[in-house]
């Protein structure tokens, strides 16, 4: 039975509702967390191998046959994609345990943040349009809360503009929808493959893609980026950090998704469009990086640069591209969460935000700084690390088609990540350290282990990328050879 694809979604939805009427222990609260967690964590990995054993999978809800109702898919793509956010949730969301203040834990942060990763794993998991809007809006309704939480003149303000932009590509993403159904007649996305094929992507569903482009370039941070610094640098450092891992991914994961399904038959607005829209996201997300001196602000900006780049391999259009960005996409989840944790906790420590203010925190903190400079030759790309074996596959594509102003962007921005990342590390960790021993604020071990995790995470999916290779390749054929996919969810319909 398939029944298991649902439990990705239901389990963090049914744990948020639970934790809604476990209000007055924060203890109980946190107790059911980890344990729906970690449940969570082996539900996904079950997910991945079973994909690997029979194929991709499909859970029709209500006994409704594709296409006609709601269901959910698993190929190795989305079950990738669900694992790594499932533990990446985990982590932080432990990490939260001990460094989320009390009036936030009673403000219902716990079920807003499950509400979230229920909203997230739906979104990779549904084989429909219409349900991909509804678990779009299933997360960004608990974005809405979370980013709220705590209130602040400066966190109000930048919540004000998140919702609204959210707000605005929200109603171009159901117009888009009601354009797309009135042409095709149909909402799944294996159907509307077949119909799109069938009558040829002529200026009508080429408009319509280019509305879809509009409003998965404004959830990613793609060249519509604009809102994105100020809405991550504001939030405390674990909601940062599920936003930071979580939400853009979800985008960038609809933009492949659905151009490599659907839209993949007019190639000016791939490569074109596209491309360009990559190359001036790395760009701004470039200059952004170096003219901050505040951390927050500076991971922020390499976020924008990490969509870029992952976006460079959809345009570049062939495997090994692809190939590239699933690595890159898995990799970026787990050390951005990495990147704006040790961020949030080195404003917790010294009550500062930029890079001029902070000196000498290695004396102090040496754990965590070295942790930053593994972050930092992650975020870089340095072998043997998780961001190596993306940025190599995204280059080989980008060689195999030619492309070499993309490639050009792609590694030039390597150089400016770590330009970036190692200012944070040389002025605030070396040099006169700003803290006395007195006034230290201590660390404690069990909020640093999820840190450190995140870490061995990261060198982890580095070092054993062959173990990942098998299912990468898997996901990557799919997207590269449509026709699997249809013939997986309509059978007979699709052939």
């Amino acid at each position: 039975m398939n029944n298991i694809l649902v439990l990705p979604m239901l389990l963090p939805l049914l744990t948020g509702f639970v934790l809604f009427f476990l209000r007055p222990s924060v203890k109980a609260q946190k107790i059911v967390s980890i344990l729906s967690l970690l449940s969570l964590v082996a539900v996904s990995v079950r997910i991945l191998f079973k994909v690997r054993e029979d194929g991709i999978i499909r859970l029709d809800f209500g006994g409704w046959e594709p296409p006609f109702g709601i269901l959910f898919v698993g190929d190795s793509f989305s079950a990738l994609m669900v694992l790594t956010a499932s533990a990446v949730s985990t982590l932080v969301i432990a990490y939260s345990f001990t460094s989320t203040e009390r009036r936030m834990e009673n403000m219902f942060f716990y079920p807003f943040a499950f509400f979230l990763v229920a909203g997230v794993n739906g979104s990779f998991l549904t084989g429909d349009m219409f349900n991909l809007f509804v678990c779009f809006e299933v997360m960004l309704l608990a974005s809405y809360v979370l980013i709220t939480l705590g209130g602040g003149k400066v966190r109000l303000a930048e919540s004000m503009k998140y919702i609204a932009i959210n707000v605005v590509a929200s109603w171009f993403f159901l117009v888009a929808l009601a354009f797309l159904y009135g042409t095709v007649g149909t909402l799944n996305m294996a159907h509307i493959s077949v119909r799109v094929a069938e009558a040829g992507q002529g200026p009508l569903l080429s408009a319509i893609a280019v509305v879809f482009l509009i409003v998965f370039a404004l959830k990613a941070g793609l060249f519509l980026y604009f809102w994105l610094p100020g809405s991550y640098s504001s939030p405390p450092g674990p909601i940062a950090a599920l936003f930071a891992a979580l939400l853009t991914k979800v985008g960038v994961y609809a933009m492949f998704r659905t151009f490599t399904l659907i839209f993949y038959h007019d190639e000016f607005i791939i490569q074109t469009i596209i491309g360009t829209m990559a190359v001036l996201t790395i760009i701004g997300g470039c200059l952004g990086a170096i003219a901050y001196t505040d951390i927050r602000q500076i991971a922020s900006y390499n976020v924008i640069i990490a969509v870029g780049f992952m976006i460079i391999g959809l345009a570049v259009f062939n495997e090994e591209a692809f190939k590239g960005s699933v690595f890159y996409l898995i990799h970026d989840m787990v050390i951005k969460a990495l990147l704006f944790l040790i961020v949030g906790a080195m404003v917790y420590l010294t009550g500062k935000t930029k890079i001029t203010e902070m000196s000498g925190l290695i004396r102090n903190y040496p754990v965590l700084g070295w942790l930053l400079f593994l972050t930092t030759l992650g975020l870089a790309g340095i072998p043997p690390l998780s961001g190596f074996i993306g940025k190599m596959y995204v280059g080989l594509g980008a060689v195999e088609g030619g492309n070499y102003f993309l490639l050009f962007i792609g590694f030039a921005s390597s150089l400016v990540v770590l330009y970036s990342m190692l200012r944070i590390f040389m002025n605030c960790f070396w040099g006169e350290t700003i803290i006395n021993r007195e006034d230290q604020r201590l660390f404690p071990a069990r909020r640093l282990i999820p840190i450190a995790l995140l870490g061995v995470l990261t060198v982890g999916i580095g070092v054993g990328a062959q173990a990942l290779e098998p299912f990468v390749s898997d996901a990557v054929r799919v997207m590269a050879n449509p026709d699997l996919y249809i013939d997986a969810i309509l059978g007979e319909v699709g052939s």
